[in-house]
């Protein structure tokens, strides 16, 4: 199994830009039933005050967005999405790392998600990072009805979400 360090040495996190959307959109094709549209993705590049919009590149190839919204002192993840076949290698682990990080040089007070309750996966990735269930939004969403777990961190200034969000993107 490769290290998230030694995949750190492969990946580059950087800004999305317009060139980007293509890609993104083919690779959300992959991972969800329902997609942005691009009009709607390439609305959200221009917004840098609100908005940080990530993509994992690995060796050359686009393999892994994620994103921020911010509003007043939140910050809420809309979307952490990785290609099937670079799942569990770390790489949602960098995209989520990396926006922790935005969050709390940002100087957000806190950060919250909604998740498939199915997506077990993601469920014990968010938890890592200090995400806690904080209730069920029902039928949330429209493909098929399934509920969304709502999960907070509410100390993004603190150091406990400091040492959580070093221990969480190390290599173990």
């Amino acid at each position: 199994m490769r290290t998230v360090s030694a995949l750190r040495a492969r990946v580059r996190l950087r800004p999305m830009v317009d060139a980007d959307v293509d890609v993104v959109l083919a690779l959300d094709a992959l991972v969800h039933p329902t997609v942005w549209s691009p009009d709607f993705m390439r609305s959200q590049l221009g917004l840098p005050d609100s908005r940080t919009n990530l993509v994992a590149d690995l060796d050359g190839v686009v393999v892994g967005h994620a994103a921020l919204l911010v509003v007043a002192d939140e910050g809420h993840v809309t979307s952490v999405a990785v290609a099937p076949e670079n799942q569990r290698m770390g790489v949602g682990r960098l995209l989520l790392a990396a926006l922790c990080g935005d969050a709390r040089h940002r100087g957000l007070a806190a950060m919250t998600l909604e998740v498939r309750v199915s997506n077990v996966a993601a469920i014990a990735l968010y938890r890592r990072f200090g995400f806690a269930p904080s209730g069920v939004r029902p039928g949330y969403y429209a493909d098929n009805g399934e509920d969304a777990l709502i999960m907070w961190i509410h100390d993004v200034g603190g150091p406990g979400f400091k040492a959580r969000l070093d221990g969480a993107a190390g290599s173990g």
